[in-house]
């Protein structure tokens, strides 16, 4: 009987690892796919296409379509800087996410987590994510900022 239940520990054990073993890669990937929940207008197409590229960088995205008025008043709700405006915005890991970003500079931020507010791209500079049609490509900066207001360049592109 008791080499019996050395068995049975044994094999429940096993059992047990190769389960973990199985779920935790599972659980790591979910962890680091970034859920953003993004607030732009149902009639502009960059937005989709930046929220399509969202997608294809592993972000878990949720899209709320709202008029501009509404979108203004989001930006301000987020407290994002006069200047610093775009066509949409996104709040991700408790941050601000404003415009063309791209993801592979969300997910720096997200890693590094800086004492800053949000990351943005003023405008819509061609080549930005989203903004990717025809051949020409603007070179732009993302900038980070605070809740006070305060600016400084995040990322050159």
């Amino acid at each position: 009987m008791k080499k019996w239940n050395v068995v049975m520990r044994g094999l429940l054990l096993g059992v047990f690892a190769t389960g973990v073993a199985a779920v935790l890669p599972a659980a790591l990937r979910a962890q680091a796919a970034p859920a953003i929940t993004v607030y732009k207008s149902p009639t502009c197409g960059c937005c989709g296409k930046w929220v399509e590229h969202a997608q294809r960088a592993g972000a878990k995205v949720r899209v709320h379509d709202i008029s501009w008025e509404q979108l203004d008043a989001k930006l301000a709700e987020r407290r994002v800087p006069k200047g610093l405006e775009s066509c949409h915005v996104s709040v991700v890991g408790g941050y601000t996410v404003v415009g063309h970003v791209p993801m592979d500079v969300v997910q720096r931020m997200l890693k590094e987590r800086p004492r800053i507010a949000g990351i943005a791209v003023p405008g819509m500079p061609m080549g930005s994510p989203g903004m990717e049609q025809g051949m020409k490509k603007d070179r732009y900066e993302v900038l980070s900022f605070t809740a006070d207001g305060q600016t400084r360049v995040y990322d050159r592109r």
